[in-house]
């Protein structure tokens, strides 16, 4: 039995006794959040903001096992946020189209969703056509079923299905209706879990629900926080904890483990993905603030360098390794990634990279020899 097979669907129950402390604990870390960058210095709310954007856009596709390039993904955030892009790399149809969506999703926010502009946010998905499958872009999906599957050991297994196409506009209208309606009397964080539930519940494109459904849960936070600028990547979050996130979807959408006959409150409890998404949420929140303080830390890093003398190579290769310390260099910057920033030969790359170490501007990190690698120096 699948959670839309209930009679009480698309009625949701959960534990407020389990939940109440999560959402105490969300609220504080909220503040610290709000609090940090509300200190920013003037011009760095809009590093923290193209930050969060660009965690988003990579991490909502590596959900999905799509992986984006980062130099693209960056450009395209900088382009839509009227930033200054000199030096970046140029952007492709799927990162803008990509980007585009996601700010989309979390502008005008008292403006109400509609099937139509679903569509629209789906279709960004694949701005050009699929060369791997055949899927419906921009319209609801055919009348196949629609199954999540996995194969193991030469066989198929079936981790859900979703409604059948019959009756699936009445399904979507009913979400919509609701996600519109907002409820005064239902707290924001828990509104976002269930709407995250229901949308990829009812599964209604061929592709794509499972990045349109983390851009409306970031539609209703920023509904509850009354802003449109994110500080923190829900996605990020979520892909970071990406095996339970599928497995809690899989175990709170087949409810044949925990249906009892005549007792579908028990099918209509979602108490476990409701505390599951909470914490995801502080996860995110907390990483948040981390990024801010990161951001702060690249400002005082060239206010130390104001006065080092660097070519414009190097001054690339630094900015890129402060942006992406999280993404594209986790474990520091070799001469071989050097060169791909800067174009050099491998002599130049390891000149140049020496040369920054002796300035203090990196620090080494791990092994020496062809694995040398390099840090940014924070502490001089």
């Amino acid at each position: 039995m699948y959670i839309w097979q209930a009679s009480l669907w698309p009625t949701f129950v959960f534990s407020t006794d389990c939940i109440e402390p999560k959402l105490k604990q969300l609220l504080c870390l909220q503040e610290q959040l709000f609090g940090k960058a509300r200190d920013l210095p003037e011009g760095l709310d809009q590093e923290a903001e193209m930050d969060a954007l660009i965690q988003s856009a990579l991490q909502t596709s590596e959900i999905e096992g799509e992986t984006l390039n980062v130099g693209s993904v960056r450009s395209s955030v900088a382009k839509q946020l009227g930033l200054e892009q000199a030096g970046l790399p140029q952007t492709t149809r799927q990162t803008e189209s990509l980007v585009a969506m996601l700010i989309a999703a979390t502008s005008n926010l008292n403006n109400p969703v509609s099937e139509d502009l679903l569509c629209q946010w789906q279709a960004a998905l694949f701005p050009e056509p699929s060369l791997l499958n055949n899927i419906s872009v921009g319209e609801l999906r055919g009348e196949a079923a629609m199954q999540v599957v996995s194969q193991k050991g030469g066989r198929e297994f079936v981790h859900f299905e979703a409604p059948p196409r019959a009756g699936l506009e009445k399904e979507l209208n009913a979400f919509i209706e609701w996600f519109n309606a907002v409820d005064a009397n239902e707290h924001g964080f828990i509104r976002a879990a269930i709407g995250h539930l229901w949308f990829i519940t009812i599964h209604p494109f061929d592709d794509g629900n499972g990045r349109l459904a983390r851009a409306l849960t970031d539609r209703a936070l920023a509904q509850t926080e009354q802003t449109s600028v994110r500080f923190y990547s829900l996605s990020a979050a979520i892909e970071a904890n990406r095996k339970a996130y599928y497995d809690v979807l899989e175990n709170t959408q087949n409810c044949k483990t925990r249906y009892q006959e005549g007792n579908d409150s028990q099918a209509a409890d979602i108490t476990a993905w409701v505390a599951w998404f909470l914490d995801v949420l502080a996860e995110a929140m907390q990483e948040g603030v981390r990024r801010i303080e990161r951001i702060v830390a690249k400002t005082r890093f060239w206010q130390t360098h104001s006065q080092t003398v660097l070519s414009e190579r190097q001054i690339k290769a630094l900015n890129r390794l402060l942006d992406c310390v999280d993404t594209e260099f986790k474990q520091g910057i070799a001469a071989r990634q050097y060169q791909g920033i800067t174009k050099v030969s491998k002599a130049t790359a390891t000149r140049d990279l020496a040369d920054l170490l002796d300035k203090g501007c990196l620090i080494p990190f791990g092994g020496g020899g062809r694995s040398a690698r390099y840090v940014i120096n924070y502490a001089k």
